[in-house]
């Protein structure tokens, strides 16, 4: 069975919402757009080798990041190593209102993606990568669908945008395979998941009647 890889970049407050620029994705009222500018010219930042290039895999895509790839990279030169993989690559969209796709070698994966893209992994062929698309991580990730994240966490706090996470996500570990912090301080993870949250507590003592009175409050939502 071939993996599903999930990459993206984060802000250190889990937004992924255009990195690349102010206008990669300005909904919901968000300015700022192009958060990784700052270290483009770091050049221990290989795309490349982390994995984030899509090369020997197929890609998989959310609607708004294929229809914001195909608005850019099939109009760049093959001189750009990005754009020669990306538009070589095959690409499995995940959209419920697009009905053809423009961009070479895509493919709309249906309305039932959970089953679409389970179908897609016991398929013999390249590993699977989605970039971007963070409602399809989510959806994928509540499913346990995704075998690895790559996550560059860049030093910004950005307040408001998209998340990687929502309020959805599923509960669960990860474990980190790999991890490397550039020379500007992104810090380049690789993470698998690892099971169920394993919960425990510190608080060996008996609470006092002020922490089970505070319990009640916090119970009750009039904390």
């Amino acid at each position: 069975m071939r993996k599903l890889i999930a990459s993206t970049f984060v802000s250190l407050d889990g937004i992924m919402q255009a990195p690349g620029g102010p206008e990669e994705d300005a909904t919901g009222g968000f300015t700022q757009g192009g958060w990784m500018f700052a270290h483009a010219a770091d050049e221990s930042l290989d795309i490349s080798a982390a994995g984030f290039d899509g090369k020997d895999r197929e890609l998989v895509l959310g609607r708004r990041t294929y229809e914001i790839f195909d608005a850019y990279w099939p109009y760049q030169p093959d001189e750009n190593p990005i754009a020669k993989i990306f538009n070589a690559a095959k690409k499995h969209v995940a959209s419920r209102t697009l009905t053809t796709l423009d961009w070479n070698n895509s493919t709309l994966l249906g309305n039932d993606v959970v089953s679409a893209i389970t179908a897609l992994k016991a398929q013999p062929g390249l590993d699977l990568q989605i970039i971007g698309s963070g409602n399809l991580i989510q959806s994928l990730q509540a499913a346990s669908l995704i075998d690895e994240y790559i996550v560059w966490t860049f030093p910004v706090v950005l307040g408001r945008g998209k998340r990687l996470f929502g309020r959805m996500a599923k509960p669960s570990s990860l474990r980190l395979i790999a991890s490397k912090v550039s020379a500007s301080g992104v810090v380049m993870s690789t993470y698998v998941p690892d099971g169920d949250i394993q919960l425990g507590t510190f608080v060996e003592d008996a609470p006092s009647e002020k922490a089970l009175a505070l319990r009640k409050r916090m119970a009750s939502e009039t904390w």
